[in-house]
């Protein structure tokens, strides 16, 4: 149960995104004091000395891979010693007068939730601190989501920081410092604070490169012929990513009015944009889907505008637009290494609404994870034929499905080629938009029905 349930962000998902819970404190905890999970025996040793509630847990969350939910507890520290206790036993002493429940979820992360109260109260997520993407973290920025009835402008006011960004619907704000100094100081105080359910750094995510000419190859458009649209149950797929231009050759009608939500300025230059190869690609699936005749519709949302990068900020914006403006499957042609709270939570409350999620593995032949691909609730989509992954391709355990990576574009008369995880993305969520229009399935049916057309079986190589 969350705190502060609103009435929703779009009608369709009444209260979709008061669970959002962001990233908690960084660790604390004093060189000689230790805590160590070991996964062979699931138990753990302690020793720590006044060492503060969320420091520990945070540290906790890291080792066990635990998604671990807080109700507040000002100024409660830790002083004990213990080596070998399981869990429970474990809990029992490391938190004291604390309560705790542990929820295992199937297919996902053990969830523990601690209060004092009532578990209900258990609504500040500690996830762990960042082993991967730190450097992703954009200077003097922080993301937080406050209480109803917090006041934003007092508050960024004490913490001497500026509104950048606003989403009051939700209460979530993007703030900025006037250095990292007060940023980290401003997280420390954020942290404990009764009116702010959640924190989070904001994390760059690299602009997607356009496709390159290839003069040498002569491939014509998708052929495809627009259906009427009838009732409530149309599919539209969301498509966040860089601006989309025209398409020309009779195909303008697939796409309905984008949303920007970066400023203007994306789609300059004669070429096509990274967002116009992936919306092209997106009408291959849905051609291959349905023989060449479909109503399903794409609405592009451009996170980028002009600017070289984007944001976890902004990528999760561009995906609450969507599902606002009735996306109902979405694809994310893009990721970064850092694993953001706020995007990870709107994610999840996405997924729950019935809306699957395609996104691309990465264009490095590794096992690590890219986000927003590597989220349990996401299909992540790796490039490759014939069971054998593309030799650039990611090839981790969080790989779900294996598309082709490779697509040509014809625009403006010329022949263009995109190659990646990107396109394999696209052509994945373009077949699932195609089999729900054409055999009338929801949106998750069709999902299911693509990831197992196209399965992928992790394995090194």
């Amino acid at each position: 149960m969350i705190r502060g349930r609103r009435n929703g962000w779009h009608a369709a998902l009444p209260a979709w995104l008061a669970g959002c819970a962001m990233l908690a404190a960084a660790l604390r905890l004093a060189a000689a004091e230790t805590l160590t999970w070991r996964p062979e025996t699931q138990t753990l040793d302690a020793e720590l000395e006044a060492a503060p509630l969320i420091p520990v847990l945070d540290r906790l969350a890291t080792k066990t891979g635990w998604h671990i939910y807080l109700e507040p507890v000002p100024g409660k520290t830790i002083t004990t010693k213990f080596t070998g206790l399981s869990r429970g036993e474990a809990m029992r002493v490391l938190l004291g007068d604390l309560n705790y429940a542990f929820a295992p979820q199937p297919g996902g992360p053990t969830r523990l939730f601690v209060f004092r109260s009532s578990r209900d109260a258990a609504t500040k997520l500690i996830s762990g601190i960042p082993t991967d993407g730190a450097d992703r973290r954009i200077p003097n920025q922080l993301v937080i989501k406050i209480m109803p009835g917090t006041d934003i402008e007092e508050l960024a006011k004490r913490l001497g920081a500026k509104i950048i960004g606003r989403l009051d619907k939700i209460g979530v704000y993007r703030l900025a410092f006037e250095d990292d100094k007060a940023r980290d100081a401003a997280r420390e105080t954020l942290l404990d604070d009764p009116e702010v359910e959640g924190v989070d750094y904001n994390y760059t995510v690299d602009r997607p490169p356009a496709p390159q000419a290839a003069p040498g190859r002569h491939v014509g458009p998708p052929q495809l012929t627009l259906k009427p649209t009838t009732g409530d149950g149309r599919v539209v797929v969301g498509l966040i990513d860089t601006a989309v231009q025209p398409l020309g050759n009779g195909l303008d009608g697939f796409l309905l009015q984008a949303i920007s939500v970066a400023g203007g300025g994306g789609a300059s230059g004669s070429g096509p944009t990274h967002g116009t190869s992936m919306a092209n690609t997106l009408l291959l699936g849905l051609q291959h889907a349905t023989g060449g005749s479909t109503a399903a519709r794409i609405l592009p949302v451009d996170v980028y505008g002009g600017n070289p990068l984007a944001s976890t900020y902004d990528v999760t914006v561009g995906i609450m637009a969507a599902v606002n403006g009735g996306a109902n499957v979405i694809n994310l042609s893009l990721g970064t290494t850092a694993d953001s709270a706020f995007l990870r939570s709107v994610i999840e409350s996405v997924s729950k609404s019935g809306i699957p999620i395609f996104a691309a593995a990465g264009n490095q032949p590794v096992t690590t994870p890219t986000y927003p691909a590597a989220y349990p609730q996401v299909l992540a989509v790796t490039a490759g034929q014939n069971g054998q992954p593309a030799p650039y391709a990611n090839f981790g355990s969080f790989v779900d499905v294996m598309a082709p990576g490779s697509t040509v574009v014809n625009y403006g008369g010329q022949t263009y080629v995109i190659t990646g995880t990107s396109a394999a993305s696209a052509l994945a969520a373009g077949q699932a938009a195609g089999l729900a229009d054409a055999k009338n399935l929801t949106p998750a049916q069709a999902a299911t029905q693509v990831q197992s057309q196209m399965p992928f079986q992790p394995a090194t190589r």
